[in-house]
């Protein structure tokens, strides 16, 4: 169960997730320090290990990097809920062993600070504070057992 962090506002970008200025490394927790302080900088001094962060539309538009799904993953947030996602990102989250859920209107269902839980195979997300579950189209079983063993490169390796 983690809290959720919402950002009600659609096509929030790579850019924004980690500004181009900190793409010198591939160090995930330098990449955390800086994670969404674009959008708030308050949110890694917010943010624990099992949060959520929930966004409108076309979550991780705008340029193709793997940095931004790193810096999230590097402040342990445990999924990213949206309304849909940017193709790019959402293929780069499953590469990089990091749960995405697609929920239609989310930032409308779910409110800052709302305790979460995620059934990822049974496409169910309980919100706890509101006493309410929402159904959502799960992963196919390959790209779950993809994130499962913690991204496509250890699961290739069989790790």
């Amino acid at each position: 169960m983690g809290k959720a962090h919402v950002y009600k506002r659609d096509n929030i970008n790579t850019d924004e997730i980690i500004p181009a200025r900190y793409l010198n490394t591939d160090d995930q927790v330098e990449l955390a320090r800086h994670c969404m302080e674009d959008i708030d900088t308050e949110f890694v001094t917010k943010v624990q290990p099992g949060d959520y962060i929930v966004g409108g539309e076309d979550f991780g538009c705008g340029s193709s990097r793997e940095h931004a799904v790193w810096a999230i993953r590097g402040v342990k947030v445990a999924a990213v809920i949206a309304g849909s996602f940017a193709r790019i990102f959402y293929r780069n989250s499953i590469n990089c062993g990091f749960l995405v859920v697609e929920l239609p209107d989310a930032v409308q269902k779910i409110s800052g600070g709302d305790e979460l839980e995620i059934d990822a195979r049974g496409g169910k997300l309980k919100n706890v504070t509101q006493n309410e579950v929402y159904n959502f189209t799960p992963l196919p079983d390959f790209a779950l057992d993809i994130i499962e063993a913690g991204g496509l490169l250890k699961k290739i390796a069989g790790k």
